[in-house]
């Protein structure tokens, strides 16, 4: 499989780069500044530099892919998130129909995860407040694609557990869809190495099209 990979050199996009490859899959990672020194050397890594935000320079690279994988972040530098993200993701919506790639994987957020009491975690009370904006961000991401994004693109949103973090690659986790997942001593944690694992697997499979999954322990 051919895969273009949006924000590669980040925690998540390099561990997903990282399966991809160790997959046999042949790989373009695309960065903004087209350096991609975190990443490892492979024979079937290609690097280019891509403004995601720009829907022909997205439809140029995604051009004979046979899937694209966005993990792209939302802006940390202290504005709202939310109208650059959305703008992005359109921008990508339209560069992918444009170059006739149908297959969209989003590296999404937690925070639109359904929990217990019926609330989003985001909006639950305990929702750490140094994450929320991008959180909120994310949501609109995934509210973009299930009102706009019609049967053209094949989408699927995947939603880490409430933590996730560098750790080790087991493969044995759990898959789950709008409901927020938990362990049976109350966390609920995926390792980045795992989490790749989940969304390559759903890259091959196809699975849950036009739908969010998540993955937890």
């Amino acid at each position: 499989m051919k895969i273009l990979l949006i924000g590669a050199t980040g925690m998540i996009g390099s561990r997903i780069t990282a399966e991809a490859l160790g997959r046999g899959h042949e790989v373009t990672a695309a960065t903004r500044s087209g350096r991609a020194d975190a990443l490892p050397e492979h024979q079937a890594l290609n690097v280019l530099a891509l403004d995601a935000a720009a829907p022909g320079k997205v439809a140029q690279a995604a051009a004979g892919h046979d899937a694209v994988i966005s993990a792209v972040s939302p802006p940390r530098d202290g504005s709202d998130p939310a109208a650059p993200l959305l703008a992005t993701y359109k921008s990508l919506v339209e560069g992918l129909r444009t170059a006739g790639v149908h297959r969209l994987l989003v590296v999404g957020g937690a925070g639109s995860l359904k929990t217990a009491s019926g609330q989003d975690r985001v909006d639950t009370p305990d929702f750490p407040a140094m994450y929320k904006a991008e959180s909120l961000a994310q949501r609109e991401v995934l509210r973009l694609l299930r009102a706009e994004v019609g049967d053209d693109l094949d989408w699927t949103y995947v939603s880490p557990a409430d933590e996730i973090a560098p750790g080790e690659r087991t493969g044995t986790f759990r898959l789950g869809g709008d409901d927020l997942l938990i362990a049976e001593d109350g966390t609920s944690f995926i390792s980045a190495e795992d989490y790749a694992v989940a969304l390559v697997d759903e890259a091959e499979k196809s699975t849950a099209i036009r739908r969010r999954i998540t993955v937890a322990y």
